[in-house]
């Protein structure tokens, strides 16, 4: 293993694979939760992780060993979380015609709507839980915090590092999102005795 100038590693094929598996693996289920919670999609974690590996694999020589891996594979996931947010954010709306012709020349228009998609089925379950469905409702940067800090149990130090922020923007952002979720969980809480 070699340092360039720039403070990044030089590690051989064997040294990148061992560490890869040694630092970056024993994180995975961590990884899948927090995409889990980002997305709420089991296709879309799987995806939003399995691209985390490649690209902490593609740029492991920006890793120094011996540094908090997972602090850095949340950074590149919530980086790619928010990048392809942005970029679905600007695309337009797409619609299958077959998929719409197919269902205004049935015969059964007049029958409810059902699905198949396990997906929705899950969303629907969901909607009972006020809490999830509080979370949910927060902006991506406030629900990240809360997932960072409450649940996963990073410090402002590390989530500073995981979003590029100053620990005084770390702070804000978990003070207003608790502050947010109070307010919209608080006609539960008084249902519930609190």
């Amino acid at each position: 293993m070699e340092e360039d100038h720039t403070g990044k590693q030089e590690y051989s094929e064997k040294e990148s694979k061992q560490l890869f598996e040694a630092e970056f693996m024993p994180h995975l289920g961590a990884l899948y939760n927090f995409a889990f919670k980002l997305t709420y999609d089991e296709d879309d974690s799987k995806d939003l992780v399995q691209d985390t590996f490649m690209k902490a694999y593609r740029f492991i020589n920006s890793f120094q060993r011996g540094t908090n891996a997972k602090a850095w594979l949340f950074r590149i996931l919530k980086n790619s979380f928010i990048n392809d947010y942005r970029k679905k954010s600007k695309q337009p709306a797409k619609v299958d015609y077959q998929e719409v012709e197919g269902f205004y020349n049935s015969k059964d228009t007049d029958k409810p709507a059902t699905t198949t998609d396990l997906r929705v089925d899950m969303v629907k379950n969901m909607i009972g839980d006020e809490i999830t469905n509080a979370l949910n409702s927060l902006d991506v940067d406030f629900r990240t915090v809360i997932i960072l800090c409450d649940l996963e149990g990073f410090t402002y130090e590390e989530m500073s590092k995981i979003l590029d922020v100053p620990i005084g923007t770390v702070r804000s952002r978990i003070h207003r999102a608790r502050n947010l979720l109070k307010e919209r969980l608080s006609t539960y809480a008084a249902k519930m005795g609190y």
